[in-house]
């Protein structure tokens, strides 16, 4: 990704005050990939929930914990890691692909870690191992996706980083725009990523309006029939849009 291929400050703010879902049905309003592509899904956890949204490019590593590293160096002393992150726009989010046999025997991003990331504007982490020390994690603002906990470091390490990363099925690649919150995480295709805010509000009207219809006494079964053909983009439509 060239640094050239960022979105504005502002964009990035206005992306913040949606929550995931409504930007999911903004990607698929504008019909740019297929709708089962582009988010986490399966085992992963919101660690911290009620945590505003987390917006961020991604910082990519693949890491191992179940056994030592070849060079004997724990992951604390990975300054190329962290220049790496530094390197990216702002703000970041660290993805972690746990490629052990066992994801999540021990616990790569804790307390020191998420501080670390804290400082060089990482919003969170993404991974498929374990993470720990959630009260300090919290306590930061820092925003974890994880799928276990642990006690222990273990043999953490980085094997490689700045490559694409797999998480859940989810291939997240250097730069990707993350939007995530308590649903989980999305990719916002970076060609589109102006265009979603005023795409995000426009469904959220439209939805605001069909709610406030269901609880009226005009409510009927035709109308809504009516109102949900005007809602809903076609399915059928081909792919990408551009």
């Amino acid at each position: 990704m060239t640094h050239a291929t960022v979105v504005s400050s502002a964009d990035l703010e206005k992306l913040k005050a949606f929550d995931s879902c409504t930007i999911s049905n903004a990607i698929e309003r504008l019909n740019v990939r297929p709708r089962n592509e582009g988010f986490m899904s399966g085992d992963m956890r919101c660690q911290f929930p009620k945590f505003p949204p987390m917006v961020g490019y991604a910082a990519t590593a693949r890491v191992r914990t179940a056994s030592p590293p070849m060079s004997q160096r724990c992951y604390y002393d990975r300054m190329d890691w962290w220049n790496y992150v530094a390197s990216l726009p702002e703000p970041r989010v660290m993805v972690l692909q746990d490629a052990d046999h066992q994801p999540g025997v021990g616990a790569f991003v804790g307390e020191i870690h998420a501080a670390i990331g804290t400082a060089l504007n990482c919003a969170g982490c993404v991974t498929n191992g374990a993470v720990r020390d959630l009260p300090a994690v919290q306590a930061l603002g820092f925003q974890v996706y994880a799928r276990h906990t642990s006690v222990s470091h273990s043999y953490a390490h980085i094997i490689e980083f700045g490559e694409p990363a797999e998480i859940e099925g989810l291939k997240i690649s250097s730069g990707d725009l993350l939007h995530g919150d308590r649903h989980g995480a999305i990719i916002i295709p970076l060609a589109i990523a102006s265009e979603i805010p005023e795409t995000a509000s426009l469904i959220r009207a439209e939805e605001r309006e069909l709610i406030e219809f269901c609880g009226s006494a005009h409510f009927s079964l035709q109308e809504l029939s009516q109102r949900m053909q005007g809602m809903s983009p076609n399915c059928d439509l081909p792919w990408p849009r551009r």
